[in-house]
């Protein structure tokens, strides 16, 4: 009887990587750090209510083409689902667009380095247990990041600080919703969640879209802006990142998300005049760092 090899599975977090493969895990990270211009483009003509609608509006049809609306959904997943379509898309979304008319799109975008950081938060508060002493210290650190960012935006008046409350409470909006999707989408797939998530916000966002018609004017270059925003940004991006999870682990895929300050950070310069501080820079370094050590942390 012949005997039989048994080839060792490698995990997808070990394979190697090569030039696509680093293009693929890059570009989810670079079109949400662009995403940040393009809000403050759309500013420039709409509301930001108006902003957000068309936004989830045009990321829906993209998923939609992907066949995010395929299969059935038990009950239970309706439930997740309708909580995701307001903490991940309907509320966040639309507070990034509040806070965009107070803040930079540049200091937008170094906050959201930090959206580990408010992911593993939550986590350790659901589950009532202290996160491994590595993850601590990267909260920690990913805390001072944020203060360092805030800091000179907070100290400009009482609407800047505003704006960053906005985004802070959006990315707490990501944090829950992270912790929430990741059971039901391992039990009937990314794009499946998105896919019915999405509408539901549309549904949520409307009244004040719709509002905001009468507060906004039309201007192809900001319309244009809208459409790339939602059609890759809330579209094109979670199908790549749902793509790249399966073929080279979460962990490493997530990691994708460090992309996100510095890709604001150019745009939001080069394109648009702004200005950023020292130390935001340097803080923007120093969330990264922490979001870095909470995401490659280990539960014994």
């Amino acid at each position: 009887m012949a005997s039989q090899t048994v080839l060792p599975t490698v995990a997808p977090e070990d394979v190697s990587m090569g030039p696509i493969d680093w293009a693929r895990w890059a570009a989810p990270g670079l079109i949400w750090g662009s995403s940040f211009y393009l809000i403050a483009e759309g500013l420039d003509a709409f509301s930001p209510y108006l902003v957000s609608w068309l936004r989830i509006g045009f990321g829906m049809v993209v998923i939609a083409a992907f066949g995010g609306w395929r299969g059935s959904v038990d009950r239970a997943a309706w439930a997740r689902i309708g909580l995701l379509s307001v903490v991940w898309m309907a509320l966040p979304l639309t507070l990034f667009s509040l806070a965009e008319e107070r803040v930079s799109s540049s200091v937008t975008g170094m906050l959201n380095g930090a959206n580990p950081i408010f992911t593993a938060a939550v986590a350790a508060v659901i589950v009532a247990a202290l996160p491994p002493s590595r993850q601590m210290v990267g909260l920690a650190v990913g805390l001072l990041g944020i203060v360092m960012i805030a800091a000179p935006t907070w100290s400009e008046g009482s609407s800047s600080a505003s704006g960053i409350l906005m985004i802070l409470a959006a990315l707490a909006c990501y944090g829950v919703a992270l912790n929430v999707a990741g059971p039901v989408q391992r039990r009937i797939g990314s794009i499946a969640v998105i896919g019915r998530a999405l509408p539901l916000a549309f549904v949520w966002t409307a009244p004040m879209g719709i509002a905001g018609i009468g507060d906004s004017t039309f201007q192809w270059r900001s319309f244009l802006a809208v459409a790339v925003l939602g059609a890759f940004g809330t579209g094109v991006a979670f199908v790549l990142m749902a793509s790249n999870t399966g073929r080279y682990g979460s962990t490493r895929a997530s990691s994708t998300t460090y992309l996100i300050p510095a890709m604001s950070i150019a745009l939001g310069v080069a394109l648009r005049g702004e200005t950023t501080y020292a130390i935001a820079l340097l803080g923007s370094v120093v969330a990264v760092a922490g979001a870095y050590l909470v995401n490659t942390a280990r539960r014994p």
